[in-house]
């Protein structure tokens, strides 16, 4: 039974400040690596400097064989493989591809964790959702599901946050 599968991209959790190491240590590896950068100007007492910092805080995104999983964990800087529910969080290649496509297209982009309580009112500015109004019920890390009443009913939604937005 041969499959000819694509390996698939995973998150890697790294030390603070590491991201820039790992992903030069992971492409050594022959590793495909997605860790994006943005270029800062930084101000000391005595001068200004550019420097580049990641546009993921302590993340790099890497695609890999499950025969290299070990490999890979090991590496310096790696603390740790995201899960979700327990299970490596996989990440499909549109993903990556549409976040490279987002941060080449716009400049000054800022990555926002936003909180919201439960009870606050939301409006879905894009998605299927969209323009619906509805009370938030609970969170996640980056989902919030919203209860939308809509023909007297009460219909529950899970949106990505960046759907949302406060009335």
């Amino acid at each position: 039974m041969s499959q000819s599968k694509q390996p698939i991209w995973y998150a890697l959790y790294t030390k603070p400040r590491s991201e820039k190491k790992v992903a030069e240590r992971l492409r050594s590896k022959n590793c495909q690596v997605f860790a994006p950068m943005e270029t800062k100007i930084k101000q000391w007492s005595d001068r200004k400097k550019k420097v580049e910092e990641p546009f993921f805080k302590s993340y790099v995104f890497v695609q890999f064989d499950e025969a290299n999983k070990y490999e890979i964990l090991n590496t310096p800087g790696v603390v740790a493989q995201v899960t979700w529910l327990g299970k490596p969080a996989k990440i499909q290649s549109e993903e990556i591809e549409a976040i490279r496509d987002f941060l080449d297209r716009y400049q000054g982009v800022k990555v926002e964790n936003t909180e919201m309580r439960p009870g606050q009112r939301m409006r879905v500015k894009h998605g299927e959702l969209e323009d619906s109004y509805g009370t938030v019920v609970r969170q996640t890390k980056h989902r919030v599901v919203l209860e939308i009443e809509k023909l007297g009913m009460a219909l529950y939604a899970e949106v990505p946050k960046s759907q949302v937005e406060n009335i």
